[in-house]
């Protein structure tokens, strides 16, 4: 069943969001010793982001930071994800920067890339947030993408719908193998598709954001609209 968190003002939905992340970093940290925590890229993610570096209680010693995908721009560029994520909380965190692993999607081997990546992923992840596009997609995992049917590889390049269209993603096991997982959407442009997501027949080669459908959803009130119920309203 999912876990719905539908917040009135945009303030509370960071607010929201930032404290389950925080509970859950700092959950992984008592229980297994350290945390293995994938960001998502984007703008909606952001300002949760900010809220989560303003709070103390997180050992960010303990804590190495993935990404869910990349676009192929350098670091410094505006459409960087991980740019995005250093602005909003790591720069603002004491975590150690070797315990950042940024994906290098730029490189022009974006296969060698993956396949290093992948090997420096956890067996699962401790925790992941994902975003969602008014497609359905999440990470770089898009409608009809054969990177939905991937259960090998971990990480692969793709070609997405938008620019830059070159990226590399996670796949489908690590979503499903992560131990917690936040889905984070906001906008009415959104709303079909969640509502679809949530309470449709479950089809993620169609609506690849279902793979998390069994997570804990953030939306503010116009993403939700068109739910029929909702578990838990703030």
């Amino acid at each position: 069943m999912t876990d719905l968190v539908v917040a009135s003002q945009p303030a509370e939905l960071a607010r929201q969001a930032a404290g389950w992340l925080e509970a859950e970093v700092s959950n992984a940290i008592a229980e297994r010793g350290s945390c293995a925590l994938a960001l998502a890229g984007g703008r909606t993610p952001d300002p949760v982001y900010r809220e989560l570096a303003s709070r103390s209680s997180i050992d960010w010693r303990k804590v190495n930071v993935f990404f869910g995908d990349e676009r192929a721009v350098p670091p410094e560029h505006p459409d960087s994800n991980y740019r995005m994520v250093d602005l909003a909380l790591l720069s603002r965190v004491p975590i150690p920067p070797s315990q950042v692993h940024r994906m290098e999607a730029e490189r022009s081997d974006r296969e060698a890339a993956a396949r290093e990546y992948e090997r420096l992923l956890p067996p699962r992840l401790d925790v992941l947030v994902l975003g969602m596009g008014a497609d359905g997609h999440t990470v770089s995992l898009f409608p009809g993408s054969p990177a939905l049917d991937e259960r090998r590889r971990l990480v692969v390049p793709v070609v997405g719908t938008t620019p830059p269209a070159e990226r590399l993603t996670i796949t489908p096991p690590v979503i499903e193998a992560a131990r917690k997982v936040a889905v984070i959407a906001t906008g009415d442009d959104k709303a079909t598709m969640v509502a679809r997501a949530i309470e449709g027949p479950f089809a993620p080669t169609a609506v690849p954001v279902q793979l998390a459908r069994w997570g804990v959803w953030f939306l503010d009130q116009a993403a939700a609209a068109r739910l029929t119920t909702r578990r838990v309203a703030t």
